[in-house]
């Protein structure tokens, strides 16, 4: 056995009680009739939709749970550090280890570590135990899931060993012909004796190869910290960036008598960016607009518990639409996420609070719809603030992907709770709906002016961690911000659906940096962007449907993504993608004119299928960022319509006739690009593609199969809604299925499911042991498929 550091996943093999059980803390308490769940684990989807249940959490249970780990740690490893690490519990978790209580974290998005060296035994087993106490089924204003929904590992080091969160890495100066690679180590010596180690960074580029290292001797005495300060020089470096997200890595070690004792590998980019009041966002030299959406953090049918690898497909689309930022709204995201965004290329703001000591109104029965509930973290943040913001800027800000630290959204949304005399009345913000005394200046509630002080304290906390990125908050009511000194304790300002006060507050506030931190979808919210060098960016409201805040049953999902609940991309996705990408691209979309429902499905871009009723008067729109298109109904030219003509998209009035409607786009070059809807005739079968057609035998590992219904000549049938079994034999379970119909009230847990315009997805996770999985679906009026799927021992390639 090494004496290098052990990190050691947790995952496999944990029991789980839904409910209470008040002597569960206990060792030898007998779980034997506890289900076997596998981490990352959300009871919430688990459990049927009702009513009953929040409208603004998804519909979905909260309550008590308890889950259980036996584990065993070989005699070798005595005189070793153990310490446990939770990547996120939803939420009041408390923990115990071989039946003696270790803490408790009450913030649902929080990753904390306990060490348990005192505590754990090298000679018998092993026990963990873990209550969560999801209370409040209405403690947020979107969908949370319950349980342990993220990742859990056991990390084993030498008494003198590198600190959590201990290696600190800052690129100060960057230029084309040299970088310096700053690090900083902090590690702690627990042993009773002064010690003489070195402390040993090296640097290497992303195909392995040593690019420089630092190598300083230290004294460390007993019982005792140190902190070292070591540079690296970088020539010709490789900048990240989101065209090229490169990542070099610095492995950290600790050396004692010529023998490694800790070490940590941490992943870096070399980058330089900066925020300019007049001219906007600079990365590595050169002005930049940042195009970016905002993420809850589900994932439809498997809830808050999402693999990796949902996220690298969602990401990847994404990245197609020509976004390249993303806000994590709003709260500490799963690591994984921020491990993809530095190696996919995405700029990113990382977020803590939505609520701060000040509780915000909670829908349960209906968006805006009275009376609210009163849960939620503001009842911890006066005693856990601190811990929280500082937990997520200590565990983030190795990634190169992260370029502000957000320390709240809305926050000052007007008397939700804080008021002011500012106003005697509020109006906008869909304020109409609220009752006349919700609206009004009330001094009895908190005054506003308080948000001042609790901004430069979280300012001064998330410094106190990072002073290499600028701090961020989302403002909702920023006309009153700007005078209580609550915007100008900010380093950059969001603005949240204020697009028409950048003018003026550019010239009122001539020093402040303004950005779109949260933004409706529409043309006319990015020109302002677009056109104003001073505007470095907007997030748009959002990038993918996510559970929860939804308008009332059935409706248990907020469909404001340009992808669905599945990840499946809308209409609204290749619009953005006209506007956004370089990329040259045409997209067909169409929409009776006399849908009564035409201007709210404006937004979302119209239906991409050519199944319509003979003689429909239809709109027909064509996304593209090529310079003109031609449309053709079963070969026959309706004519060409150039993009600098029309207002940011082509459309045609066409009476629909069965057949194939074909556009042809062309590029400034006269490279033509095509895209066709063609009527579909009766559902026949089903095409299926496997994203990771084989599996790591790992007990974690999955693949989408994403299904479309097409008919006997394999046209999409995007109508259809056929109702699909889906059935697994072999090493895998289906952990998900999920249609994006946000009106589905199926439950999750169900192994059948409707199709939603003509495509289902299913989640697919391997067990331990080699083997062949195969997926089944079967549907009455649809031919059965079956799906193979390869598990085995894997080299794991990076994403």
């Amino acid at each position: 056995m090494g004496k290098e550091r052990m990190i050691n996943s947790m995952n496999l093999d944990w029991k789980f009680f839904r409910g209470d059980e008040p002597k569960a803390w206990y060792k030898g308490y007998d779980d034997s009739s506890w289900r076997d769940v596998t981490l990352p684990h959300d009871w919430s989807v688990e459990e049927p939709f009702s009513k009953e249940h929040s409208s603004g959490t998804g519909y979905v249970a909260a309550g008590k749970g308890w889950y259980r780990k036996n584990f065993n740690l070989p005699d070798e490893l005595k005189g070793k550090r153990v310490y446990i690490t939770f990547e996120g519990i939803y939420n009041n978790s408390q923990v115990w280890c071989n039946s003696y209580y270790i803490g408790k974290r009450p913030f649902g998005y929080s990753t904390f570590t306990y060490d348990i060296t005192d505590f754990v035994d090298f000679e018998n087993s092993n026990v963990v135990s873990v209550k969560v106490n999801h209370k409040d089924v209405a403690d947020s204003r979107w969908f949370t899931g319950s349980g342990i929904y993220r990742d859990v590992y056991l990390t084993i080091t030498d008494q003198i060993h590198i600190n959590q969160y201990g290696v600190f890495v800052t690129t100060p100066t960057v230029t084309n012909e040299l970088a310096t690679v700053a690090i900083n180590t902090q590690l702690t010596n627990e042993t009773t004796n002064a010690e003489n180690i070195e402390i040993k960074n090296t640097l290497f580029d992303q195909s392995g190869n040593i690019v420089g290292s630092s190598v300083d001797s230290k004294s460390i005495a007993s019982e005792s910290g140190l902190n070292v300060d070591q540079t690296i020089t970088v020539s010709d470096p490789q900048v990240w960036s989101p065209e090229q997200p490169y990542l070099y890595s610095i492995r950290t070690e600790i050396i004692k008598d010529n023998q490694v004792i800790d070490n940590i590998t941490t992943t870096t980019g070399i980058r330089t960016f900066s925020f300019d009041a007049k001219k906007g966002f600079f990365l590595n030299g050169q002005n930049m607009k940042m195009k970016g959406v905002c993420v809850h953090h589900d994932a439809g049918g498997l809830g808050a518990a999402v693999p990796e690898k949902v996220w690298v497909r969602r990401l990847k689309a994404l990245k197609e639409m020509g976004c390249n930022a993303i806000r994590m709204s709003h709260n500490p995201p799963a690591p994984n996420l921020l491990d993809l965004c530095d190696r996919m290329g995405f700029l990113v703001m990382d977020e803590a609070f939505d609520e701060w000591e000040g509780v915000k109104n909670k829908w349960s029965t209906g968006h805006n719809v009275y009376p609210p509930k009163h849960f939620g973290y503001y009842e911890d943040f006066p005693q856990w603030g601190e811990t929280d913001i500082k937990e997520m800027v200590l565990r983030d800000r190795n990634h190169p992907s992260i370029i502000l630290w957000s320390i709240g959204n809305e926050i000052d949304y007007p008397n939700d709770p804080y008021c002011h005399p500012y106003f005697e009345s509020m109006t906008g913000n869909n304020d109409s709906n609220k009752p006349a005394a919700e609206r009004a200046y009330d001094p009895n509630k908190p005054n506003a002016e308080r948000l001042t002080t609790i901004a430069k304290r979280l300012v001064h906390y998330v410094k106190e961690c990072d002073t290499t990125r600028p701090v961020t908050s989302a403002l909702a009511f920023p006309e009153l911000s700007n005078l209580t000194g609550y915007a100008q304790a900010l380093d950059v300002v969001g603005y949240n659906y204020k697009e028409h006060l950048y003018e003026d507050d550019l010239k009122n506030y001539p020093d402040h940096i303004i950005y779109g931190s949260e933004n409706g979808p529409g043309l006319d919210q990015w020109l302002k962007v677009r056109d104003n060098d001073a505007i470095s960016g907007q997030f748009i409201w959002t990038g993918i449907d996510y559970l929860g805040e939804a308008k009332g049953w059935p409706v248990r999902a907020a469909p404001a993504g340009f992808l669905d609940l599945a990840g499946n991309k809308k209409s609204s996705f290749y619009y953005r993608q006209s506007l956004w990408s370089e990329k040259p691209m045409v997209f067909l979309a169409a929409m009776r004119k006399d849908d009564p429902e035409a201007e709210r499905k404006r937004r979302w871009m119209g239906d991409s299928h050519w199944n319509w009723n003979q003689g429909d008067q239809l709109d027909v729109f064509c996304y593209t960022n090529c310079q003109e298109a031609e449309l053709f109904m079963n070969e026959k030219s309706l004519g060409t319509k150039r993009l600098l003509d029309a207002d940011s998209y082509l459309n045609w009035d066409v009476a629909f006739e069965e057949g194939e409607l074909k556009v042809v786009a062309k590029d400034k070059d006269g490279k033509e690009y095509t895209h066709q809807l063609v009527t579909a005739s009766s559902p026949k079968k089903l095409a299926v593609e496997v994203d990771y057609p084989e599996l790591e035998a790992d007990g974690q590992d999955i693949t989408h199969i994403e299904m479309q219904i097409v008919d006997e000549n394999g046209n999409p049938v995007s109508i259809a809604e056929d109702k699909i079994e889906l059935s697994i034999e072999g090493p895998g379970d289906i952990i998900g299925i999920e249609s994006g119909n946000i009106q589905d009230l199926e439950p999750y847990s169900s192994k059948e499911r409707n199709a939603y315009q003509g495509k289902l997805v299913a989640f697919v996770r391997s067990r331990t042991e080699e083997g062949q999985i195969v997926v089944t679906a079967k549907s009455a009026n649809l031919e059965t498929t079956q799906i193979p799927i390869t598990v085995q021992e894997l080299e794991k390639v990076p994403n």
